[in-house]
């Protein structure tokens, strides 16, 4: 935690930070983001967790879900958004694990669900993720 940090931060806060994280990107990626919600939850639903055979809340700290941008066709029209989904709390209890910085942490867990949504092979996140530090 930051040095007198004695609250919790707030999902306002860890959406200021994967903005901020996003906004690094290169314009390339920006361009292809536009239409992509980012939405800030505590933890993941019952009915997601299930899906993903994850029994542990705190062990999923973000989510893509949507088509990647080259999966997309005529027929996906009028379809939910794309969206990535972070774990606050998740992402905390992590954070206090790790003793990384929150923002190194959000903006690595923020990359690897935007590298989602392109498709990318997790070394290609990596190599995104270095363009965006």
């Amino acid at each position: 935690m930051s040095e007198g940090q004695t609250i919790a931060p707030s999902a306002e806060r860890i959406e200021a930070i994967a903005r901020a994280a996003i906004a690094k990107l290169p314009a390339d990626f920006i361009a292809h983001l536009g239409n992509v919600v980012l939405h800030i939850e505590d933890f993941a639903d019952d009915a997601t967790l299930a899906e993903m055979g994850i029994e542990n809340p705190f062990e999923l700290t973000g989510l893509y879900s949507g088509l990647p941008v080259g999966s997309k066709s005529v027929d996906h029209s009028g379809t939910m958004p794309d969206m990535i989904h972070l774990y606050r709390r998740a992402i905390l209890d992590e954070w206090v694990e790790t003793g990384v910085t929150l923002e190194a942490l959000v903006a690595h867990v923020v990359i690897h669900e935007i590298g989602h949504h392109f498709g990318l092979s997790d070394d290609d996140m990596h190599r995104l993720e270095e363009l965006a530090g």
